[in-house]
């Protein structure tokens, strides 16, 4: 079977539309910088509520998905590469802010994705 570069594309555009529960132990937020060949990963804290949305546990207000929004991360994390990001997180962390695997599962796809725009120069916006 030949999967094309679009197919792929697609496959992965449809999953992420899916429904996803959100990590009660907070979210990141994913860059890179090109100029210290770092991958960095914020990390924000948030409470979820009856609703299954994010809340700021300090202001009480929903934490809108799109768009900006003005809050201070707890813990900023930077690797070289993918493997030393996740190494710090999930093994070198007393206590892991991440609590759902399948969000493990995420942070680890999108910082490959970052990685290869560190190394390939194209453009790096978190999914």
């Amino acid at each position: 079977m030949d999967l094309i570069v679009e197919d792929l594309a697609a496959i992965d555009n449809k999953l992420s539309q899916r429904h996803i529960d959100l990590d009660p132990n907070g979210y990141f937020i994913i860059y890179i910088d090109r100029a210290a060949g770092l991958i960095y990963a914020k990390h924000f804290t948030n409470v979820i509520d009856e609703r299954g949305l994010a809340v700021d546990p300090q202001t009480g207000k929903v934490i809108p998905a799109k768009g900006k929004v003005e809050r201070t991360h707890t813990t900023v994390f930077s690797g070289r590469t993918a493997k030393e990001l996740c190494v710090k997180i999930f093994e070198e962390t007393p206590h892991c802010p991440v609590t759902l695997l399948d969000h493990a599962a995420y942070l680890g796809r999108e910082f490959v994705r970052a990685e290869v725009a560190l190394v390939t120069g194209q453009e790096y916006v978190q999914d």
